[in-house]
């Protein structure tokens, strides 16, 4: 694997298959060049999904004119209650790819426990992966997930997949459990989104990219991220060719990071401490309810990740979009925003919290900062 992939989520024309309509030359020759600038640099894994719209559609024409053996090729569905209709994403992607084998594939979106037993229950989807595996069809197992911290360290302890596709990077950091269990279970460990859910990196707020100097903050992020020996590569969601070049910069400084990352993550460190209370900073999760518990199933503690990171770093913005996803993205993106909860129904399940009224105090300050217009999941768009 190389420590770059090129992901497809956001080169394809639009997000719906169906009715077929016809690609504009323009897309599909900036997908066909954006595929061909990877391999040149040799990001040679190529990333879509049956939920990425056209983008496995618009990869068949050019990767079915590049040999076989020069890329490495991963698509993902979602498990199903009924493996046959699992079955049946599956060879549509095969079909839509127009190729007779997948290098990896994912159970895409494990994210709960209902979807973990559709995958791992007897004759489900994963024991149907494996059978594909068996007949040529794909040669490695994996799985995706946004589900929880408690939820992905289970499911790599397993043992059951040979890949992660998760979500770890330096402002989230609560998957550290998933990477040694996936490490004892001999996993890859591919890393989704460093840039998007990492930060808004590609539009970071100028406090944020003053403290990463001399490195612009992505590539202090994929620095900080291959710094670790457990993580195998870094998905980079290109939109074009050129979207590729901070990042191969940044790893040609890989054999530096251990040098370069520390005075840098002293910096934000200093920032966070001089930003945030001390008891703030240390007991800030303590106590509170999970989202199912939660008055009208608000997501307590992601509200208060999110308003820590934009008081610290002023990641505003991408507080801002990360809060009004709440309630949009389903499994996804569990939880839901403050919306028109009182400070009355709110505070009673905080009583476990060290400081309820301080607690109460930021969520709905938190509001305040990040209210704004509902957002979709970018594949809902």
């Amino acid at each position: 694997m190389p420590l770059l992939t090129c992901g497809g989520m956001r080169f394809q024309h639009r997000w719906t298959e169906e009715p077929p309509l016809p690609i504009p030359a323009d897309n599909q020759a900036n997908l066909a060049a954006t595929i061909h600038r990877a391999l040149e640099l040799g990001i040679n894994h190529i990333e879509t999904a049956r939920g990425y719209g056209t983008s496995e559609a618009q990869l068949a024409p050019v990767l079915q004119n590049i040999p076989r053996d020069q890329f490495i090729l991963q698509t993902k569905a979602s498990p199903q209650a009924d493996p046959i209709e699992f079955e049946k994403i599956f060879r549509t992607s095969l079909s839509r790819l127009g190729l007779p084998f997948v290098d990896l594939f994912s159970l895409h979106g494990i994210n709960n426990q209902e979807i973990l037993d559709w995958s791992l229950r007897p004759g489900g989807c994963l024991d149907l992966a494996r059978q594909w595996q068996k007949q040529g069809l794909c040669r490695w197992v994996g799985f995706s997930t946004h589900g929880s911290p408690e939820l992905v360290e289970e499911i790599c302890a397993s043992g059951r997949f040979d890949y992660v596709n998760l979500h770890w990077y330096y402002i989230f950091q609560e998957h550290t459990p998933s990477l040694a269990a996936a490490k004892k279970n001999d996993m890859g460990v591919f890393i989704i989104s460093p840039n998007d859910k990492g930060g808004m990196l590609y539009t970071a707020p100028k406090k944020l990219a003053d403290l990463t100097q001399p490195l612009t903050p992505m590539a202090f992020n994929a620095l900080f991220c291959l710094r670790n020996q457990d993580i195998h590569t870094l998905s980079i969601g290109a939109a074009r060719p050129s979207d590729f070049d901070e990042h191969v910069a940044a790893i040609s400084r890989v054999q530096d990071a251990e040098t370069l990352l520390p005075p840098i993550e002293e910096k934000l460190h200093k920032q966070w401490e001089t930003a945030l209370p001390e008891r703030w900073r240390k007991t800030w999760d303590l106590g509170l309810p999970s989202w199912p518990d939660a008055p009208k199933e608000a997501n307590f503690r992601e509200i208060l990740r999110l308003y820590n990171l934009a008081i610290a770093f002023d990641l505003t913005d991408y507080g801002r979009m990360r809060y009004n996803l709440l309630g949009q993205g389903g499994h996804w993106f569990a939880g839901q925003p403050l919306g028109n909860l009182t400070r009355e129904e709110i505070l009673p399940s905080l009583r476990n919290c060290p400081d309820p009224q301080d607690t109460l105090a930021r969520l709905l300050a938190a509001k305040d900062l990040f209210l704004g217009e509902k957002v979709q999941r970018l594949s809902s768009c």
